[in-house]
């Protein structure tokens, strides 16, 4: 099997659970629209998941994943399998003796957390609510760092479906408190929301143990600070803790300006999950897939193989969320009503959240390229250079949130992430440039080009379309939906027809990618074979 076909394969399973974890998100957010909106309480409920979730990524999702992966792979290739265990047990009780004090500290901490995160507020003390959720929300953290590093040690033994479907039992645990809050009246649903996340925590770590006891995994306690293989973690994850860091200051930031209106909180938030649908489906599942290959053949001083590798996925990647991105600006108002424009989600919701989409969806294609090149830095064991070049990102957000929130409103906080997003991945390419060398560049600006005019062509179909058809004029929802979801298949129709009229390559990987088979070149006309030697060697 080559290398792309194995990476489409590999990438199908995690698309495939991926966006059934989406759509149980896409439940799950309705649930907390149908039964919050825009309100004050949405937006304590909001800040509340949002503080743990940020404390989790500094922890453990992103830093502490970008850094055990290839110290992880690098054991398995030079050592023995029970060197490698004996790795993965120790970082496993020492980051969860880390997370217990970082959590009762949390825990205390939580008034002066809320404040942070609402500095700009003209009524510090209506975030009493934000509080006693964030105290209940709190051990999440600890509970979701541990299952990243499950999912972390199941991804670099090719196991992907259920780290990636993890995410369905916390969305399930949510939707479930929702509808019992419904049910029976509850005066303030936002607490047995929060009581929902907790319990979706303990479901996400507790369904992965069973995949990793039978591969191998003991979990005999064994704290170990001083252990050579976690503390060359621990050495790998300070500069990309300061990274993922850096990003969630853009996130704190984001926070507190939008916390100057009832409403921003909560629309920015609904615009960011319906652009996470787009992003986590493919990308991040690309994303996902390539890291622990690009880290192998890092190992294996195979560079030439793994620019190869990350050319493949920015090409296939762009080919699916450049047309998304189109598609989110240009239907952004009537794909909000679709999803959301029910009950406390009024028609002013609406049109707040779709000014929010508008400027996120603009910096879509950033937000998933740069998650593949930071990857590209992360398999050569370099989680430094992404935090310098976060770190100018920063300042330019900061900057541009100052000039556009006043023009733009909370809009304006959008545009400023997407905009600092282009200006991290032409940086973060330049310096992947010179340390690695170039991916293959001619290519990839052809695959552009080509992405970009058939994106366009759809856009207008859309665009005309939406009007045509009225799409925010129509009261009866059965109506809208009918006509909504024949505006999307339209588009998506001519969509992929104008990509196979200007001879699109990745259209061979998209059927790869749907039906597991490779495609042979007589089978899609006009298409070729994906990726050149060496990678396109059985």
């Amino acid at each position: 099997m080559t290398q792309t076909h194995q990476i489409l394969r590999s990438t199908r399973v995690v698309t495939f659970v991926t966006l059934l974890s989406r759509f149980s998100g896409y439940a799950r957010d309705l649930s907390v629209a149908v039964l919050l909106g825009t309100s004050l309480a949405a937006d304590a409920f909001v800040i509340a998941f949002r503080i743990p979730n940020l404390l989790r990524r500094l922890m453990a999702d992103g830093a502490m994943t970008a850094a055990f992966i290839p110290v992880f792979t690098s054991y398995r290739a030079e050592r023995s399998q029970a060197e490698a265990w004996a790795l993965a047990r120790r970082m496993f009780w020492t980051l969860a003796a880390l997370l217990a004090g970082v959590t009762v500290l949390g825990i205390f901490l939580a008034p002066a957390l809320v404040r942070l995160f609402t500095l700009a507020s003209p009524q510090p003390e209506q975030w009493t609510l934000a509080v006693f959720l964030t105290r209940i929300i709190f051990p999440y953290c600890a509970l979701i760092s541990l299952t990243a590093l499950a999912g972390a040690i199941l991804n670099t033994l090719r196991v992907f479906g259920l780290p990636a479907a993890v995410p369905i039992f916390l969305n399930l645990a949510i939707i479930a408190s929702a509808v019992v809050a419904w049910w029976l009246g509850y005066a303030e649903p936002a607490v047995a929301l929060a009581v929902g996340v907790v319990v979706g925590g303990v479901l996400q770590f507790v369904v992965q143990l069973p995949a990793l006891i039978r591969r191998g995994m003991r979990f005999g306690f064994e704290l170990a600070f001083r252990d050579a293989g976690v503390r060359r973690v621990g050495r790998l994850m300070l500069p990309a803790v300061a990274g993922v860091g850096l990003y969630q200051v853009n996130v704190l930031v984001t926070t507190i300006f939008a916390s100057r209106q009832e409403g921003w909180i909560s629309a920015l938030f609904y615009a960011d999950r319906i652009m996470e649908v787009a992003l986590g489906a493919y990308a991040i599942s690309v994303a996902t897939v390539v890291l622990p290959l690009m880290s192998q053949q890092a190992v294996e001083k195979k560079l030439d193989q793994m620019r190869d590798t990350l050319t493949f996925a920015l090409r296939n990647v762009a080919f699916i969320v450049i047309p998304a991105a189109v598609g989110l600006m240009v239907l952004r108002d009537p794909i909000v009503r679709v999803l959301f424009q029910h009950k406390s989600f009024s028609a002013t919701s609406t049109e707040l959240t779709a000014w929010a989409l508008l400027f996120y969806a603009l910096g879509l294609p950033a937000f998933a390229a740069v998650r593949l090149v930071v990857q590209g830095f992360y398999a050569i064991e370099d989680t430094a250079t992404p935090v310098r070049v976060a770190a100018v990102a920063l300042v330019a957000n900061l900057v541009l949130c100052f000039l556009l929130v006043g023009p733009l409103r909370h809009g304006g906080l959008a545009l400023a992430t997407s905009l600092a997003s282009y200006l991290n991945l032409i940086l973060l390419y330049a310096l992947f440039r010179r340390r690695v060398g170039p991916v293959g560049e001619g290519r990839l600006a052809a695959s552009l080009l080509r992405t970009c005019a058939a994106s366009a062509g759809m856009g207008v179909l859309c665009w005309f379309l939406s009007a045509e058809l009225a799409l925010m004029q129509v009261a009866n929802f059965a109506v809208l939906l009918a006509r909504f979801v024949a505006t999307l298949a339209a588009g998506l129709g001519s969509y992929l027809l104008l990509a196979w009229l200007l001879r699109a390559e990745e259209m061979s990987e998209v059927y790869t990618l749907v039906t597991g088979r490779r495609a042979r070149k007589d089978r899609v006309a006009g298409v070729h074979a994906a990726v050149p030697s060496p990678l396109n060697r059985d």
